[in-house]
Protein backbone atom coordinates (compact mmCIF):
# COMPACT_ATOMS: atom_id res chain seq x y z
CA UNK A 1 0.00 0.00 0.00
CA UNK A 2 1.51 3.57 -0.61
CA UNK A 3 0.79 6.48 0.61
CA UNK A 4 0.56 10.16 -0.81
CA UNK A 5 0.71 13.36 1.26
CA UNK A 6 -0.71 16.14 -0.23
CA UNK A 7 -1.32 19.86 0.35
CA UNK A 8 2.33 20.41 1.34
CA UNK A 9 3.51 24.15 0.70
CA UNK A 10 6.20 25.13 2.76
CA UNK A 11 10.03 24.23 1.96
CA UNK A 12 11.63 23.33 5.49
CA UNK A 13 8.09 21.07 6.42
CA UNK A 14 8.32 19.84 2.80
CA UNK A 15 12.03 18.06 3.47
CA UNK A 16 10.74 17.05 7.03
CA UNK A 17 7.93 15.03 5.57
CA UNK A 18 9.97 13.96 2.74
CA UNK A 19 12.55 12.44 5.32
CA UNK A 20 9.86 9.87 6.12
CA UNK A 21 9.78 8.96 2.48
CA UNK A 22 6.04 8.72 0.96
CA UNK A 23 5.14 7.15 -2.08
CA UNK A 24 3.93 10.52 -3.07
CA UNK A 25 3.67 14.27 -2.45
CA UNK A 26 1.16 16.42 -3.72
CA UNK A 27 1.41 19.86 -4.53
CA UNK A 28 -2.03 21.91 -5.05
CA UNK A 29 -1.96 24.33 -8.06
CA UNK A 30 -5.35 25.95 -7.44
CA UNK A 31 -5.29 29.54 -6.87
CA UNK A 32 -8.48 29.51 -3.91
CA UNK A 33 -6.71 26.75 -1.78
CA UNK A 34 -5.22 27.88 1.60
CA UNK A 35 -2.48 25.13 0.04
CA UNK A 36 -2.15 26.88 -3.30
CA UNK A 37 1.89 27.08 -4.00
CA UNK A 38 3.39 29.42 -5.75
CA UNK A 39 6.74 29.50 -5.02
CA UNK A 40 9.65 27.23 -5.68
CA UNK A 41 9.85 23.66 -4.27
CA UNK A 42 13.05 22.22 -2.53
CA UNK A 43 14.58 19.14 -4.37
CA UNK A 44 12.61 15.62 -3.34
CA UNK A 45 14.25 12.22 -3.51
CA UNK A 46 13.74 10.72 -6.63
CA UNK A 47 11.77 7.63 -5.44
CA UNK A 48 9.13 10.41 -4.48
CA UNK A 49 6.45 10.62 -6.91
CA UNK A 50 5.90 14.78 -7.19
CA UNK A 51 2.09 15.23 -7.78
CA UNK A 52 0.58 18.72 -8.81
CA UNK A 53 -3.22 18.61 -8.09
CA UNK A 54 -5.48 20.66 -10.45
CA UNK A 55 -8.72 22.05 -10.50
CA UNK A 56 -10.19 22.77 -13.89
CA UNK A 57 -6.99 24.55 -15.42
CA UNK A 58 -6.31 24.50 -19.03
CA UNK A 59 -3.89 21.79 -20.92
CA UNK A 60 -1.42 24.93 -21.33
CA UNK A 61 -1.49 25.63 -17.61
CA UNK A 62 -0.92 21.98 -16.65
CA UNK A 63 1.84 21.74 -19.17
CA UNK A 64 3.47 24.85 -17.85
CA UNK A 65 3.02 23.55 -13.91
CA UNK A 66 5.07 19.90 -14.87
CA UNK A 67 7.94 21.84 -16.74
CA UNK A 68 8.46 24.57 -13.87
CA UNK A 69 7.84 21.88 -11.10
CA UNK A 70 9.29 19.26 -12.48
CA UNK A 71 5.93 17.15 -12.07
CA UNK A 72 5.88 13.15 -12.23
CA UNK A 73 1.59 12.72 -11.67
CA UNK A 74 -1.26 14.51 -11.79
CA UNK A 75 -4.20 14.60 -9.86
CA UNK A 76 -7.34 16.08 -11.63
CA UNK A 77 -9.24 17.45 -8.82
CA UNK A 78 -12.47 19.25 -11.25
CA UNK A 79 -15.12 18.53 -13.50
CA UNK A 80 -12.27 17.36 -16.34
CA UNK A 81 -14.03 15.46 -19.12
CA UNK A 82 -12.86 12.22 -21.02
CA UNK A 83 -11.89 14.03 -23.99
CA UNK A 84 -9.63 16.21 -21.88
CA UNK A 85 -8.30 13.07 -19.86
CA UNK A 86 -7.42 11.70 -23.40
CA UNK A 87 -5.75 14.69 -24.76
CA UNK A 88 -3.39 15.08 -21.37
CA UNK A 89 -1.97 10.82 -21.93
CA UNK A 90 -1.63 11.57 -26.05
CA UNK A 91 0.83 15.48 -24.74
CA UNK A 92 1.97 14.00 -21.44
CA UNK A 93 2.40 10.06 -22.18
CA UNK A 94 5.07 9.80 -19.03
CA UNK A 95 3.06 11.63 -16.53
CA UNK A 96 0.79 9.92 -14.22
CA UNK A 97 -3.01 11.01 -14.13
CA UNK A 98 -4.97 10.71 -11.06
CA UNK A 99 -8.44 11.22 -11.76
CA UNK A 100 -10.53 12.22 -8.73
CA UNK A 101 -14.18 11.63 -7.83
CA UNK A 102 -15.72 12.85 -4.92
CA UNK A 103 -18.41 10.41 -3.29
CA UNK A 104 -20.78 10.91 -0.49
CA UNK A 105 -23.35 7.85 0.50
CA UNK A 106 -23.61 6.35 -3.10
CA UNK A 107 -21.77 6.55 -6.31
CA UNK A 108 -22.93 5.40 -9.59
CA UNK A 109 -19.02 3.61 -11.09
CA UNK A 110 -20.51 3.11 -14.15
CA UNK A 111 -19.94 7.03 -14.42
CA UNK A 112 -15.86 6.36 -14.79
CA UNK A 113 -15.98 3.42 -17.40
CA UNK A 114 -15.02 6.13 -20.45
CA UNK A 115 -12.16 7.24 -18.29
CA UNK A 116 -10.54 4.41 -17.74
CA UNK A 117 -8.01 4.28 -21.13
CA UNK A 118 -6.75 7.44 -20.42
CA UNK A 119 -6.19 7.65 -16.60
CA UNK A 120 -3.87 5.24 -14.65
CA UNK A 121 -5.93 5.87 -11.54
CA UNK A 122 -8.80 6.85 -9.26
CA UNK A 123 -8.64 8.93 -6.63
CA UNK A 124 -12.19 8.65 -4.24
CA UNK A 125 -12.42 11.43 -1.71
CA UNK A 126 -15.42 13.22 0.51
CA UNK A 127 -18.22 14.99 -1.10
CA UNK A 128 -18.01 18.38 0.61
CA UNK A 129 -18.31 22.26 -0.35
CA UNK A 130 -14.51 22.23 -1.58
CA UNK A 131 -12.83 20.60 -3.64
CA UNK A 132 -10.50 18.59 -1.36
CA UNK A 133 -9.60 18.98 2.35
CA UNK A 134 -13.03 18.77 3.76
CA UNK A 135 -11.76 16.50 6.80
CA UNK A 136 -14.07 13.85 6.79
CA UNK A 137 -14.44 10.31 5.48
CA UNK A 138 -17.36 9.15 3.22
CA UNK A 139 -18.87 5.76 3.83
CA UNK A 140 -16.16 3.36 2.66
CA UNK A 141 -18.62 0.49 2.02
CA UNK A 142 -19.91 2.12 -1.33
CA UNK A 143 -16.85 1.18 -3.00
CA UNK A 144 -18.03 -2.65 -2.69
CA UNK A 145 -19.60 -1.41 -6.42
CA UNK A 146 -16.69 -0.54 -7.88
CA UNK A 147 -15.75 -3.05 -10.43
CA UNK A 148 -13.04 -1.00 -12.58
CA UNK A 149 -9.65 -3.14 -12.94
CA UNK A 150 -8.21 0.41 -12.52
CA UNK A 151 -6.40 0.82 -8.69
CA UNK A 152 -7.31 3.80 -6.56
CA UNK A 153 -6.20 6.23 -4.42
CA UNK A 154 -8.20 6.20 -0.83
CA UNK A 155 -8.76 9.56 0.51
CA UNK A 156 -11.15 12.41 2.59
CA UNK A 157 -10.40 13.36 6.22
CA UNK A 158 -7.99 9.56 6.77
CA UNK A 159 -6.21 10.86 10.25
CA UNK A 160 -4.43 8.57 13.05
CA UNK A 161 -7.82 8.06 14.32
CA UNK A 162 -8.79 6.15 11.09
CA UNK A 163 -6.18 3.07 11.73
CA UNK A 164 -9.00 0.71 12.89
CA UNK A 165 -11.39 1.53 9.99
CA UNK A 166 -8.35 1.37 7.75
CA UNK A 167 -7.64 -2.32 9.30
CA UNK A 168 -11.05 -3.58 8.68
CA UNK A 169 -11.31 -2.06 4.82
CA UNK A 170 -7.95 -3.81 3.83
CA UNK A 171 -9.88 -7.10 5.09
CA UNK A 172 -12.23 -6.77 2.43
CA UNK A 173 -11.95 -7.85 -1.53
CA UNK A 174 -12.28 -4.67 -2.67
CA UNK A 175 -9.13 -2.97 -0.95
CA UNK A 176 -6.82 -4.77 -3.40
CA UNK A 177 -7.86 -2.37 -5.69
CA UNK A 178 -6.19 -0.01 -3.42
CA UNK A 179 -3.38 1.59 -4.64
CA UNK A 180 -2.57 3.96 -2.07
CA UNK A 181 -4.04 6.18 0.91
CA UNK A 182 -3.91 9.64 0.73
CA UNK A 183 -4.03 12.05 3.60
CA UNK A 184 -3.68 15.85 4.09
CA UNK A 185 -5.97 17.65 6.32
CA UNK A 186 -6.30 16.21 9.63
CA UNK A 187 -2.42 15.93 9.78
CA UNK A 188 -2.35 19.91 9.87
CA UNK A 189 -1.11 22.14 12.49
CA UNK A 190 -2.42 24.64 9.93
CA UNK A 191 -3.24 25.05 6.12
CA UNK A 192 -0.38 22.85 4.42
CA UNK A 193 1.70 22.85 7.51
CA UNK A 194 1.85 18.91 8.47
CA UNK A 195 2.79 17.55 11.78
CA UNK A 196 5.88 15.57 10.84
CA UNK A 197 5.55 13.40 13.65
CA UNK A 198 2.01 12.36 13.50
CA UNK A 199 2.63 11.85 9.77
CA UNK A 200 5.61 9.28 11.18
CA UNK A 201 3.06 7.77 13.36
CA UNK A 202 0.36 6.73 10.71
CA UNK A 203 3.21 5.58 7.83
CA UNK A 204 4.51 3.34 10.75
CA UNK A 205 0.57 1.93 11.93
CA UNK A 206 -0.46 1.72 8.30
CA UNK A 207 2.35 -0.57 7.67
CA UNK A 208 1.58 -2.49 10.55
CA UNK A 209 -1.99 -3.23 9.94
CA UNK A 210 -1.17 -4.43 6.14
CA UNK A 211 1.06 -7.38 7.84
Amino acid sequence: MKLKICGMKYKENIIEVANLQPDYMGFIFYEKSPRYVSDSLPELPKAIIKTGVFVNSSLEYITRVITQYNLKALQLHGNESVTFCEQLKKNLPNIEVIKVFSIKDQFDFKTLSPYEDFVDFFLFDTKGTLPGGNGYTFDWSVLKEYTSSTPFFLSGGIGLESVPQLTDFFKLPIAQKCYAIDVNSKFEIAPALKNRDKLKQFKTELGAVQL
